[in-house]
């Protein structure tokens, strides 16, 4: 659980709220070298996120990888199929279901 001032990030709630600034990493992916890419959301777009490596920003495409997304302690896993959608559209969407 992430705790803030006016926010706490659960992993129930995880897909109502921004990932971007999370640690990820990528636990199953249709191409074998994106398996075990790790570290920082910096961007995210409706089909692809960015992720800041120590070898440089890597573009994982959602389509075909499931994320596992660090939430304070809690290891969250995140199915990319599932959030095929624009950002600021997701946050809405999930919202709105909870």
């Amino acid at each position: 659980m992430l705790r803030g001032e006016h926010y706490c990030i659960t992993a129930k709630n995880l897909l109502c709220h921004e990932l971007i600034g999370l640690q990820a990493s990528v636990v199953q992916s249709t191409d074998a070298l994106r398996e075990k890419t790790s570290g920082t959301i910096v961007d995210e777009s409706k089909n692809l996120f960015v992720i800041r490596t120590r070898g440089g920003d890597k573009r994982v495409p959602k389509k075909e990888a499931v994320f596992e997304v660090l939430v304070g302690d809690e290891r969250v896993v995140v199915d990319g199929k599932k959030i095929l959608v624009r950002p600021f559209d997701r946050v809405k969407y999930f919202w709105r279901r909870n």
